[in-house]
């Protein structure tokens, strides 16, 4: 009886559960797949059967507020009750990557997980070339979004229709904005970025745009996202020992007092609200 009462006022405080928080996505599952886990492991905790029940599992409202990579690592900003309908604003909101690229070889996914398509001499490049090019790439400037991506047509991700071997034409460059963007690291072929930028940029297309600037090419090797919107990787992601019901509830009252003072998103929102909503990577 007392396991089930126990049982009873952990679903309640998971139902109750609203607002914002962080989360760790690690290397390999997609961000949905670690939306998915979470889900599950609070609705375990609370008691509340899955299995026989599909209707049950929908009760939980969570989303999460851009798609990292499945390669990437980092900051997932998790909405859960009410909170899912704040995800677009969040979206919005400045991130901040360390991204590691890779001169002198090109891939069709400008990552590391797709097939090489170009090898390209990278010698000639030295640390002040490099710095001296990340000057064109800050501020609002147009990017073409990569192939394989979470953007969509005709209600299908891009990155599907490539795989299935469909052609698939490449979006059109559109405005996206970068705040900051400076080299902490080159030791070639190996560069590492900081980069903080807006709503529905891509860090693959800026690596691969790098190398072409400089006359070579260039591929992204790791990326981390170290902060969205005011969710830092440090102070506000959870690991995965960390997702319980009271680590979350105690989480959403420190990250929900930190959304007043933020200014206002909706200066930054990008022009296609609809793509941001599905990609921010």
């Amino acid at each position: 009886m007392a396991s089930r009462e126990a049982g009873g006022k952990a679903a309640e405080k998971l139902f109750s559960l609203s607002g914002l928080f962080a989360v760790y996505k690690p290397k390999g599952p997609t961000s949905a797949a670690v939306l998915n886990l979470l889900k599950e492991r609070l609705l375990a905790e609370a008691g509340v059967q899955t299995k026989d029940n599909k209707r049950k599992r929908q009760v939980l409202k969570i989303g999460h507020g851009g798609t990292l990579d499945s390669a990437a690592t980092g900051v997932l900003v998790v909405g859960i009750g009410k909170g899912t309908k704040m995800l677009k604003t969040i979206l919005a909101g400045s991130k901040k990557y360390t991204a590691i690229g890779l001169l002198g070889k090109a891939t069709d996914t400008l990552d590391a997980t797709g097939k090489v398509t170009e090898e390209k001499p990278y010698d000639q490049i030295t640390k002040r070339d490099l710095e001296n090019v990340l000057q064109k790439f800050t501020g609002d400037i147009m990017q073409v979004p990569p192939l394989y991506s979470a953007l969509k047509k005709d209600g299908e991700r891009l990155s599907t229709l490539v795989k299935r071997g469909e052609a698939v034409e490449a979006k059109p460059a559109r405005p996206v904005r970068v705040y900051s963007l400076s080299l902490q690291q080159f030791q070639p072929p190996l560069f590492t970025l900081d980069v903080e930028c807006g709503g529905g940029f891509y860090v693959r297309s800026l690596v691969s745009d790098i190398g072409k600037e400089l006359s070579t090419c260039a591929s992204m090797q790791e990326l981390t996202r170290t902060k969205h919107g005011p969710f830092t990787l440090e102070e506000h992601a959870l690991h995965e020992d960390k997702w319980t019901i009271d680590e979350i509830a105690q989480s959403l009252e420190h990250c929900m007092s930190l959304l007043p003072g933020e200014p206002s998103h909706k200066k930054l929102k990008t022009e296609h609200p609809e793509e941001t909503a599905v990609s921010c990577e």
